[in-house]
């Protein structure tokens, strides 16, 4: 046993091999913190690692589980393209993770089709330095992004004025110093403002009667271990406990009222989605910082300071830590938390999450600022079907019409809505509310509430179809276009022939790196399409 035993590092190591994949300590420390192995200790208190308990969990969890998506997604995938050897990190690297969105893609498969490499797949090299790259669906800014990073022009086009909003954030060019300075002074006068107009002690006691009575009911890594082993059902055991924090603390929970000034917004003065989602406290700071933001006068520094507290709003809805991609029910009282295995509160400051998002919005800036080219990336707010893209960059860079103008785009890489998948703006119900910005719901193409029937396919290859012929007028003839798609009712084909397009390729890949609770896999494909003449 003495031999199989490795200090955290040494076992990062040799799991690295065993996978051929990088497997940090900190990797580890997660399987020992959530009780995926156990912890094992010397004389001197260090942590060890068993390890073939670890290469039995890798071999349970990793390597079968490949074998089982590779059967179940097929053998006519092109493997490299999973990128799942790529760290979280790897994938939500500078500014990519500059605020969350559902439904982007990575930006490795971006740079895949856009840098200047061949391989066996990539027979040959599509586009260079300096040429023009379209994306007509621009979500969160990822392909602009890594045009910026490899020197290619960018235009980026969407319905959604906060997605806009995002992608503007993240290649917009900074004064650091002035950056910096709002973005910290608007965190100090809101913390401030806490501090003068809000009351902690309610928060502080809870969370205090909370600690306690989680290291007596539900100590962390024997609590996660007696699951694991069937020892106790956890949801059982875990609606006995709650009852019985609840009725040692009822009288305490009663006290719940936070102390403000009365010049503070009621809830009169609040749209309906932040009413329902947010604490009457998080409202008003979120309140605060928006009149802060309105005193400033540099466009670009509103924008970062919007995404900023937009990211932050996110984080501090009242809601389950489960639920916080998708939406279910409020949540204003202590509950049982199945991520992390106790009883939790929701959140009922903005302090610490502003704080980090702050510090973070300007460190991710500033590293994307040192590797991005000197080129245009100019993000419009349009519908991608009818809008003329010659004439709204005429309005915003006079130098990057010329060129568009004279030399049009190269090609473009896209990935379009997936059909029934995601309502773009009800994702972000809260910054549109908050920002006051008008929503266009009814123009997106293939949102969820309208499903996935015939209907739905038939209006989202209409839809899809518009796009792609409004934007060949701005192409050059032999423009190659890369669209990235889950094409599980084969609409393309049809969208490809309406839209004076042709298929010359198709690049088939595992979805396997999900960051949604449901991590099923799933294939996408990227069509290569050409015009026809």
């Amino acid at each position: 046993m003495e031999s199989e035993l490795l200090p955290i590092k040494d076992a990062s190591k040799k799991a690295s091999k065993y996978l051929n994949k990088r497997v940090t300590p900190s990797n580890i420390s997660y399987l020992v913190q959530y009780a995926k192995i156990k912890k094992h200790t010397n004389q001197t208190s260090q942590i060890l690692i068993n390890w073939k308990e670890l290469q039995n969990y890798y071999d349970k969890y990793i390597i079968r589980k490949r074998e089982k998506w590779r059967n179940k997604l097929g053998t006519d995938l092109n493997w490299n393209l999973s990128f799942d050897n790529l760290r979280e990190s790897d994938t939500t690297k500078h500014v990519h993770r500059l605020h969350p969105y559902k439904g982007k893609f990575i930006p490795q498969l971006v740079e895949y089709f856009l840098d200047e490499h061949s391989n066996e797949y990539k027979k040959k090299a599509f586009f260079h330095s300096g040429d023009i790259i379209l994306d007509p669906f621009i979500g969160s800014g990822t392909t602009l992004v890594q045009c910026a990073e490899l020197g290619l022009y960018s235009i980026g086009i969407d319905v959604s004025e906060f997605n806009c909003l995002i992608a503007k954030a993240k290649v917009e060019d900074y004064n650091f110093d002035e950056l910096e300075k709002n973005l910290n002074n608007a965190f100090e006068k809101t913390k401030k403002f806490r501090q003068e107009n809000l009351d902690d002690s309610y928060d502080s006691e809870l969370r205090g009667r909370l600690s306690i009575f989680n290291k007596k009911y539900f100590p962390a890594i024997d609590f996660k271990f007696k699951i694991k082993e069937g020892r106790i059902s956890e949801d059982t055991y875990a609606k006995e406990k709650l009852a019985l924090f609840f009725k040692e603390n009822e009288h305490f929970l009663k006290t719940d009222e936070h102390k403000s000034k009365q010049h503070l917004l009621s809830d009169k003065e609040i749209p309906k989605f932040l009413t329902k989602w947010f604490t009457n406290r998080i409202k008003q700071e979120l309140f605060y910082y928006l009149k802060l933001i309105n005193e400033i006068e540099d466009k670009k520094i509103k924008t970062a300071m919007q995404i900023v507290i937009s990211r932050t709003a996110r984080s501090c809805r009242a809601t389950t830590h489960s639920d916080l991609a998708t939406l279910k029910e409020p949540q204003h009282l202590p509950y049982y938390c199945h991520k992390h295995r106790k009883i939790c509160t929701p959140i009922n400051s903005i302090q610490k999450h502003l704080k980090r998002n702050t510090t973070d919005a300007i460190k991710r800036l500033k590293e994307f600022s040192k590797l991005k080219k000197e080129v245009y990336a100019e993000v419009i707010h349009a519908d991608s079907r009818a809008v003329d893209i010659l004439e709204e960059i005429k309005k915003s860079n006079q130098a990057f019409y010329k060129l568009l103008k004279k030399e049009k785009i190269d090609g473009v890489f896209t990935s379009p809505p997936y059909v029934g998948q995601i309502d773009y703006h009800e994702q972000h119900a809260y910054a549109y509310e908050l920002f006051d910005i008008p929503r266009k719901d009814t123009q997106e193409i293939g949102p969820l509430y309208k499903g996935q029937g015939t209907k739905a396919q038939e209006e989202y290859t209409e839809g899809i179809s518009k796009v792609f012929l409004n934007i060949s007028k701005f192409m050059k003839e032999d423009a190659d276009f890369f669209i990235v798609a889950n094409d599980k009712y084969n609409l393309y084909p049809k969208i490809a022939e309406r839209s004076n397009l042709k298929i010359v390729e198709q690049f088939k890949r595992p979805v396997l790196n999900r960051t949604e609770r449901d991590r099923q896999p799933y294939s996408e494909i990227i069509f290569h399409m050409k015009i026809t003449n």
